[in-house]
């Protein structure tokens, strides 16, 4: 089973984007997962190609027309893939929510452009709307490559070993700790003794506290959710 990510959008030119490059992008052309995208103004059937229309009740900006973006979405295989349309008001993306799709055989994501999409057609095809951050954007498409890598590194064979994806942010509810490398040294900052000595266990112990500090002091949030967990595994 390949991963296959699927993006509708106004812009497919803009993929594979970053999607193309460094390790992500070589294990495209090695066909670890696949890309598809749909271009949703090739489902228009007005005469100028419009995708949009006008606010019901007024307001500023223009809606993606539900008939347009159903007819996009019904054009592909949904093959158990979640169907994800990406807005503002989604539910937040998080590490749990890749980690699952990562094990799947992918996604279909659809980019809002413009006020966004009209109602009707997230309720009517089952669309899962997520967030990739409390800010926003002219369109889906860099969210939808934010999702797509977020993803795709956790493919086994991707990134190599995959331990290099064990330590990370978010996993375990922990941010991560610091990294160093050479030079020891560098404009008078040096690289802490305890990485240095050679003591694995100490090595361990030091990362573990300056990852539960980082959380604490950065993502109250996620501080509290892991001391449920951890008290919850005492």
């Amino acid at each position: 089973m390949t991963f296959t990510a699927t993006v509708l959008t106004l812009y497919p030119e803009a993929f594979p984007g970053a999607l193309g490059v460094s390790l992500i992008g070589t294990a495209l052309k090695e066909g670890k997962w696949a890309l598809e995208t749909v271009d949703i103004r090739a489902f228009s059937r007005h005469k100028h190609a419009s995708v949009d229309d006008t606010p019901a009740g007024g307001g500023p900006g223009m809606v993606l027309r539900p008939d347009v973006i159903a007819e996009a979405v019904d054009s592909v295989e949904r093959d158990a893939r979640p169907l994800i349309c990406l807005t503002p008001r989604g539910k937040p993306l998080s590490q749990t929510m890749v980690r699952e799709w990562a094990e799947g055989p992918g996604v279909i994501l659809v980019c809002g452009r413009f006020e966004g999409f009209d109602q009707r057609v997230i309720e009517a095809r089952g669309m899962e709307e997520v967030s990739v951050g409390d800010a926003v954007l002219a369109g889906g498409e860099i969210p939808a490559q934010y999702l797509i890598e977020a993803c795709v590194r956790l493919i086994p064979g991707v990134l190599g070993k995959m331990a290099s994806t064990e330590d990370e942010s978010f996993e375990g509810d922990l941010l991560e700790y610091p990294q160093y490398t050479r030079p020891r040294v560098w404009e008078g900052r040096e690289i802490p003794d305890v990485l240095l000595g050679g003591d694995h266990g100490k090595v361990a112990h030091w990362r573990r506290e300056q990852a539960e500090q980082a959380t604490k002091d950065r993502r109250p949030d996620l501080w509290a959710r892991y001391q449920r967990r951890d008290g919850e595994t005492r």
